[in-house]
């Protein structure tokens, strides 16, 4: 209830209409009798009874009681009954005041309550006897607020009464700024909204390809000193640049001359360094030098919107630079692995010439009658690599429990037929079988019989392989040097097709590439039970660009019907063959008609991999996969224990063991089964 200087009594005689004695008490009253009943009828005490933290309740309201029946024997004989009574009546509910409260607190227009806990138990007891008529009085008095000061008073709480209008007035400016914070939040997320919005924009401008070399991941960012020297005299190089280009446009000549030299001498100083161990003693000079340059340039260059534009250009270039260096990595990485090191070429023709200086009878091969015996264990190998054959003949031939069992197949062209004859006279495989051939001399393999022979001596093929796009630097002949592998052009790569027209009596053969290894005894595949299917061989569908969609094109009609997009792919390379089955089947057939289909390059581009799956297509049966472990041309995260534990390993791949870009740990695989010590090898200078 909100207090007022005055009293409601005085304000209620006002009103009445009494006689002439009554204004005379009223002057009375408002002069001497006021001031005595605000301070002595209320129970005025001193600071000794307010300072006392342990001054309990039941006193206090025994203090009180006492003070009020001194201070009415006082004023009743000044004052009628009445008007006590009406002067109590109004102020009853406030309890005692503390003048020393109002000392303390320095407040000149408010008034501190004491006993007001005693006011409110009432009020909670009075509550719980729900009178109809208190609860009303209580809801008609305006509702006490806590005002703007709420600090601990001599263990008391500083309680102010606001009038209904304050208490509004309040209410009102606490929504009013419930509202503005609200506005503001909604704004800023607004704001970061739209930042957020522009920053994905300018983002999709930058190509970030290159970008994940700079990780905070990559391990030499995980020692902040690792090689910091280093780094720090490259990103002083990179601002160098780009202040130069400012300071020119600035036309600021001498600050852009001296970055330059700094430049240059920075250049010098870091050389080819990849650690802080490589550099010279006089880096660090160059490196402080570098720094004391640049901080001149930041404080007359610096602009941060036109610092972001040289750096984002910057790199831009930097990643364009590092396109080309990949078309140029990848063009001379396709054309070492086509090319024949001079080692291997010069052991084939020192190979061949000793070949035809043999007599005739001296060239022939014995045991040839083991040749068509369908009871033995028969290989297919088709090469032009004298050396890699030779690898694959004596892996198999080392690691046969039988080896008097094993007949070898080889197949070569015309001009590395007396070397591959010539070696394996020289070096025979023990007690095994093996018979040389010249796919040359094969005459019913003709272009009137076979498609691929026919489109490669069309025009249109000729200018597809030989001068495609008539490239004029390394970079740009990267996408067409693979269509110029020879592998493509031979008829030995596509001579798979061919298997039982070539070995008519044969029931079963295992092909094998000549850029394998074999590390166990293969006679337990003759025993797999291949369930009708013509091919054995381990699929490849671990990873997505081994399925079907990557080698075939499904947007044509014709690969879209017949073939599922999603199916596995399986390998070439150790591939089991039923020719019984083949010819049932007619393979043969089937291959020529798809090929016949690709002429013009519709269905797939190159290769023997993607005609094989087509023709092979629900017609492969799947190998364990411990038989034959790939990639050992390519990638470099191999299991070592998958590689040991195959039966076959396979280089398949642009980084074929007998390369120089060969990967170092997986060569020693193949270099094992090679006798370095033969005259031939040390004359060609082949080694380790």
């Amino acid at each position: 209830m909100a207090l007022k200087r005055g009293s409601s009594g005085l304000g209620t005689q006002r009103n009445r209409s009494a006689g002439s004695s009554f204004p005379i008490v009223i002057l009375i009253f408002c002069s001497f009798l006021a001031p005595l009943i605000f301070f002595v009828g209320r129970g005025l005490y001193t600071s000794t009874s307010v300072d006392h933290n342990d001054f309990s309740t039941t006193s206090s309201k025994q203090d009180i009681d006492w003070r009020e029946r001194l201070a009415l024997q006082q004023i009743k004989p000044l004052l009628t009954k009445e008007v006590i009574d009406i002067i109590k009546a109004s102020t009853d509910d406030l309890g005692p005041l503390s003048l020393d409260s109002l000392r303390k607190n320095n407040l000149s227009a408010s008034w501190k309550f004491v006993g007001q806990e005693i006011v409110a138990k009432k009020s909670a007891a009075d509550a719980q006897v729900n009178k109809p008529s208190q609860v009303a009085a209580a809801d008609s008095k305006p509702e006490i607020t806590r005002g703007k000061r709420d600090g601990p008073v001599d263990g008391d709480r500083s309680l102010f009464v606001d009038s209904t209008a304050k208490f509004a007035r309040r209410q009102l400016r606490e929504r009013r700024r419930e509202k503005r914070a609200a506005d503001l939040v909604k704004r800023d997320d607004d704001v970061t909204v739209k930042l957020e919005n522009a920053a994905i924009e300018r983002s999709k401008s930058v190509d970030s390809s290159v970008l994940g070399k700079y990780s905070v991941w990559r391990k030499e960012a995980d020692n902040d000193n690792t090689d910091s020297t280093v780094r720090l005299m490259r990103d002083q190089m990179i601002m160098a640049r780009v202040y130069i280009s400012i300071a020119t446009m600035k036309k600021k000549l001498d600050l852009a001359h001296d970055l330059q030299a700094r430049l240059k001498e920075s250049q010098h100083a870091l050389g080819d360094a990849g650690s802080d161990a490589d550099l010279t003693r006089s880096a660090h000079e160059k490196m402080k030098a570098m720094g004391q340059v640049l901080s001149k340039a930041r404080e007359q260059l610096y602009d941060c919107k036109l610092v972001t534009t040289k750096l984002r250009a910057m790199l831009q270039s930097a990643d364009e630079q590092v396109r080309g260096l990949k078309r140029q990595s990848t063009f001379l990485s396709q054309l070492a692995a086509k090319t024949i090191p001079n080692g291997i070429h010069c052991l084939s023709m020192r190979l061949t010439i000793d070949y035809y200086l043999l007599p005739p009878e001296k060239r022939k091969f014995p045991r040839s009658e083991n040749l068509e015996n369908p009871d033995l264990f028969h290989y297919a190998l088709f090469s032009d690599n004298v050396l890699a054959a030779s690898v694959v003949v004596n892996s198999t031939i080392v690691n046969a429990k039988e080896p008097e069992k094993h007949v070898f197949h080889l197949v070569s062209d015309k001009l590395n037929f007396g070397a591959m004859n010539m070696w394996f006279l020289l070096n025979p495989p023990g007690k095994a079988t093996i018979h040389v051939e010249n796919v040359d001399e094969f005459k019913w393999l003709n272009s009137s019989y076979c498609p691929v022979l026919r489109q490669l001596e069309s025009a249109a093929m000729k200018e597809y392989y030989f001068k495609a796009a008539h490239p004029n630097t390394l970079s740009a002949g990267s996408s067409n040097l693979k269509y110029r592998n020879p592998k493509y052009l031979s008829m030995l790569n596509h001579l798979r097709f061919y298997l039982p027209q070539v070995y008519p009596k044969l029931n079963k053969i295992l092909f094998l590439d000549d850029d394998i290894v074999v590390q166990k005894d293969l006679t337990g595949l003759w025993s797999v039970d291949l369930h009708g299917k013509v091919n054995g061989a381990v699929e490849t569908c671990g990873q997505s660009f081994h399925r079907f969609d990557k080698y075939l094109n499904f947007s044509n009609p014709h690969i879209a019907r017949n073939f599922d997009p999603n199916a596995c792919g399986w390998a070439y390379g150790m591939n089991m063959f039923d020719l019984k089955e083949w010819k049932k089947k007619d393979i043969t057939g089937i291959y020529h008609k798809w090929q016949n289909m690709n002429e013009d390059r519709v269905l797939w581009k190159l290769g023997t991999l993607p005609p094989g799956l087509i023709t092979f297509y629900g017609l492969t049966h799947p190998l364990d996969k411990s038989w034959h472990v790939l990639g050992l041309g390519y990638n470099p995260s191999i299991d070592r224990s998958d590689i040991e534990n195959a039966a076959v390993v396979h280089y398949n791949g642009n980084m074929k063991p007998w390369l120089e870009l060969a990967m170092t740990k997986y060569r020693p695989y193949w270099t094992k089964y090679i006798k370095f010590d033969h005259p031939y090898m040390r004359s060609c200078k082949l080694s380790e």
